[in-house]
């Protein structure tokens, strides 16, 4: 997609007011669709209840589950005309009734999440890495990737749909992301094995998880570890293709971008984007693509927010973290013509610091309404008033030109309309997001901050409106004590579906 509105035993007890549920918090009813929506319109792509609405899913892989350390769980809000619901929410673990397994220490249930409508029923699905499970047949640490399935209802059943080997760590962070590949009009699920190989899981899925095709498998000639994957339209040839962000070993010096061209006989072996000297294009720690100038082509916009290392030198825009964009076209994303941006570029707010983490997760859709997609970037580093690493987040805007710094706007704790007071350690913008949840035509920002409240996390939903992130009356924010959750050391708000 172009630009995106837009991997054990016993229940988990959730508690709402004074009502006590087990498995899944308080399944949303079915919603009118909105007024401007068609019996065939395009829904969004997480639209879990078919309404026309975009929802949300985030993730706390790190929580305590049923007194399982490191279990994790995933929490669903619901959109509506008014935007996100705190009522109409569901919280699921591998202790809810219908998925598979069980919460055991150090899962990672919602180590990656993504959204796509696999088995082709007209809702989006919900696919929720677990990065940490030993699988029979894998074994320990091999990983799995399951699927929640979308209804008229919300969430409801799960499937595996995915093992890894052994200490594959299959659906870990990064390495999850859904398209259609081979362009025959059925959602893939594309992940990594032992960190270094893409597996191509070809759609469409049944209601088991099972699929008619071989998965493929494609190597690299290098100890390549993937960072993150992200798809879209990169060569503008119709046919979805894997964009990606790879570190060679542990060199943080060694990061590139590189990217498998999609065909109707699959993924084709990978390229690697090149800047204007002729050598790689150096790449940063997560991505996504969207079409920000609007030429037909999707882009690609990368976040470095890993700083400090020999690769900084002669470098542009590297210090306190930086984001890039790689605009797309006929023959591929074109490195030579990438352009960087960060917190000392003209227009964008603040200053570029040493820590600041700008560029720590990058999220591309429309906020404003201008046709342009925009970024939406986090700086959970950022210190605000002498509180060390507080957090922000900038929305930088797109234009037929690009990526700019122009009108650019930052959200912290301490903007106004905005619920609660920045702290120190509150880690706000750690994950960003955009969708539009009320239907209005802008892309909605949320933002998660996991060390907040003793690192117990919480989320941030903002109303987008054309001239603001922040509208009055339009922000929701919650957290453990919504969810009915554990909050020690939870970190809710560690990432979102992409």
């Amino acid at each position: 997609m172009s630009a995106r509105f837009r991997s054990r035993r016993g229940r988990l007890a959730i508690a709402t007011g004074l009502v006590l549920l087990t498995g899944a918090l308080a399944v949303p009813a079915a919603h009118a669709a909105p007024p401007s929506a068609t019996p065939n319109a395009e829904r969004p792509r997480d639209d879990f209840n078919g309404d026309g609405y975009a929802d949300l899913a985030t993730a706390a892989p790190s929580a305590t589950v049923a007194g399982k350390k490191g279990a994790g769980y995933v929490a669903v809000l619901y959109g509506t005309a008014n935007g996100l619901s705190t009522t109409n929410r569901q919280v699921f673990s591998q202790n809810s009734a219908g998925v598979p397994g069980d919460a055991e220490k150090d899962d990672a249930f919602g180590s990656a999440l993504g959204t796509a409508d696999l088995d082709r029923d007209g809702y989006a699905d919900l696919v929720v890495g677990v990065g940490g499970e030993d699988t029979a047949d894998g074994g320990a640490e091999s990983g799995l990737v399951e699927v929640l399935w979308g209804g008229p209802k919300g969430l409801s059943g799960s499937a595996v749909v995915a093992t890894g080997k052994e200490y594959d760590s299959l659906g870990s962070r990064g390495r999850l992301t859904v398209g259609d590949v081979d362009g025959d009009g059925a959602a893939d699920l594309v992940t990594v094995e032992n960190q270094f190989y893409l597996r191509v899981v070809s759609g469409p899925f049944t209601r088991d998880g099972a699929t008619a095709r071989e998965d493929q498998i494609l190597k690299d000639e290098f100890d390549t570890r993937v960072l993150d994957l992200a798809t879209g339209d990169v060569n503008g040839d119709g046919v979805t293709d894997i964009a990606a962000t790879q570190n060679d070993g542990d060199e943080w010096d060694a990061r590139r971008v590189v990217y498998w061209p999609g065909s109707r006989q699959g993924l084709k072996p990978y390229l690697t984007v090149e800047g204007a000297d002729g050598h790689r294009l150096q790449g940063g720690e997560n991505l996504d693509v969207g079409d920000i100038d609007q030429d037909g082509v999707d882009d690609i916009v990368v976040g470095r927010a890993v700083t400090g290392y020999d690769s900084d030198l002669d470098n542009p825009a590297v210090k306190g973290g930086r984001v890039t964009w790689i605009p797309g076209t006929p023959n591929g994303p074109d490195g030579t013509r990438a352009a960087h941006l960060n917190q000392d570029s003209p227009g964008v707010p603040g200053a570029a610091e040493a820590g600041d983490g700008f560029g720590t997760d990058v999220r591309v859709a429309d906020v404003n309404g201008d046709g342009y997609p925009d970024v939406a970037t986090g700086l959970p580093g950022e210190d605000l008033d002498g509180l060390a690493d507080a957090g922000a987040v900038v929305v930088l805007r797109g234009s037929a030109k690009g990526l700019t710094g122009t009108g650019a706007q930052v959200v912290t704790q301490n903007t106004p309309n905005v619920p609660g007071a920045a702290e120190k350690g509150d880690a706000f913008g750690s994950a960003v997001h955009l969708a539009d949840a009320n239907h209005d035509g802008l892309a909605d920002l949320a933002a998660g901050a996991a060390g907040e409240n003793a690192k117990a996390g919480s989320v941030w939903y903002f109303r987008s409106g054309p001239k603001t992130v922040v509208s009055p009356n339009g922000t929701t924010t919650f957290g453990n004590t919504l969810l009915g959750t554990t909050p020690t050391d939870a970190r809710l708000g560690t990432l979102f579906a992409d």
